[in-house]
């Protein structure tokens, strides 16, 4: 016989998990702030917004969901749109300024396209966690 209480249930979110969510993909490190975490929050909102300027000062393209040769290189084009997306606000705002170096073969561009992608997951991270944060399936 398992050693489970009769009366145990899972304790109500702390916040609501969809706004939680909404607020830490659109900035980096809110949802985090909003649950009361503000020194994580911070961090998230440091290593985000860092890992996306070096990779705009390092000219790196932002992906496109353009259609490919094959479907492989629709796949990556998409997933690196995604990922690139998942930064939120920062990334909105690079387009709105304009921000669309040429997709040029060149290591330093390659290199910043993969710190734009990784701010993106970065956030995605940080999104998950907030999520668990506010479900309380961890502390």
């Amino acid at each position: 016989m398992p050693a489970t209480s009769i009366g145990s249930s899972t304790p109500a979110p702390i916040r609501s998990p969809y706004l939680t969510v909404a607020l830490s993909w659109l900035i980096p490190g809110a949802g985090h702030f909003w649950l009361g975490r503000r020194g994580r929050g911070v961090i998230v909102f440091a290593t985000v917004l860092v890992a996306f300027v070096i990779g705009a000062l390092m000219r790196g393209p932002l992906f496109q969901p353009s259609g490919g040769s094959d479907v492989l290189s629709r796949l990556i084009q998409l997933g690196g749109f995604i990922a690139d997306l998942a930064s939120g606000l920062v990334y909105f705002v690079a387009v709105w300024f304009g921000y669309a170096p040429p997709d040029q073969a060149s290591h330093t561009a390659d290199y910043g396209s993969k710190f734009i992608v990784m701010a993106g997951l970065l956030n995605l991270l940080a999104m998950v966690d907030a999520y668990e944060i506010t479900t309380r399936q961890k502390d």
